[in-house]
């Protein structure tokens, strides 16, 4: 089997809080000992509550945050310690595709100047050519050649997303991180950018990290779905499994809560709500993360956080699989 395009071991990420002077240092502990990989072609998706890490563990993965501890395998290569200049080679490998469309464009540069400056960047083509190649991507994301000279503002937001796509795919990269590609959209929308990343992926078989809210929109996208609790990976596994067989009692009740349109249709069984709050990521409890809202608590939860075990075709970091 080839070795994974992104492959990561341990990987944690914790940020300083500000406090009093001579209290004690505080830390949100926003990626907490997370392991995963990722082959050519595959989508992991990366699902969770608001807070618990998604983004952070995104940005971590490029290095757009230095990470604390563990390892990042890039093509079997660890980037892990490598300093921006070292980084400066893999970063044309390594893009990003951000939530806000409009804010991530520079009002000051039309589209074509937009998909040019990564080429102009890396010294790719001569002028000619990469006017060439802008012209090719814009066709490929689905935007008109007499585009070339407009501005940001000119454009919807499905536009301005097609936009930034263009532009992350003008280095050729292997890997991408999509951090909420389709939070600003409207759905119809959100089904077209989804078709796009899936036709280029089957084109150049590009590796994607996927972060989203929406979890239909993950589940279409995704090979394998990552879920994330408060720092901590506490499910991985394909796809349909997570949503047709979630293991984790958290999965559980994140799976039962997306919406049905048909109000008679019962296939995903009774929402599960969750007693209590999401305990401070600033003091996540003592074991597992989820054991504050979990009715299978136990003493042993409260202990120590459980490891991910292989249940079936996934792996479920719980003690009911223990």
């Amino acid at each position: 089997m080839s070795e994974p395009v992104i492959r990561v071991e341990h990987l944690k990420k914790f940020f300083p809080v500000k406090g009093k002077l001579f209290e004690k240092k505080q830390y949100v502990k926003a990626v907490n000992d997370i392991s995963f990989s990722i082959r050519r072609g595959e989508t992991l998706g990366i699902v969770g509550e608001s807070g618990c890490g998604k983004s952070s563990l995104g940005r971590t993965v490029l290095k757009v945050h230095q990470p604390d501890s563990g390892h990042i395998y890039f093509n079997g290569t660890d980037i892990t310690k490598l300093n921006e200049k070292q980084m400066h080679p893999y970063r044309q490998k390594m893009q990003m595709i951000f939530q806000d469309p409009y804010a991530s464009l520079n009002p000051r540069f039309t589209v074509g100047e937009t998909i040019a400056e990564p080429m102009e960047i890396y010294q790719m083509y001569d002028p000619k050519e990469r006017m060439e190649r802008v012209q090719q991507l814009m066709e490929t994301v689905g935007l008109k050649p007499d585009h070339i000279r407009r501005y940001p503002h000119e454009f919807s937001g499905g536009q301005r997303q097609r936009i930034g796509i263009a532009r992350t795919l003008a280095l050729n990269p292997e890997f991408i991180v999509c951090d909420e590609p389709f939070s600003a959209l409207d759905v119809s929308i959100q089904a077209q950018i989804i078709n796009l990343l899936e036709k280029i992926q089957d084109e150049r078989k590009i590796s994607y990290i996927v972060v989203a809210h929406d979890l239909n929109a993950v589940r279409h996208i995704s090979h394998n779905i990552g879920v994330m609790y408060l720092g901590h990976l506490v499910e991985i596994g394909p796809a349909a499994e997570v949503y047709q067989n979630p293991k984790h009692p958290y999965t559980k009740a994140l799976i039962s809560s997306i919406p049905v349109a048909d109000p008679d249709y019962t296939g995903l069984g009774k929402r599960i709500i969750l007693e209590g709050e999401v305990p401070s990521p600033i003091h996540v409890p003592k074991g597992c993360p989820f054991s504050t809202r979990c009715k299978y608590c136990t003493e042993k939860c409260k202990g120590q956080m459980p490891e991910l075990k292989t249940v079936g075709e996934e792996q479920v970091a719980c003690t009911l699989y223990e």
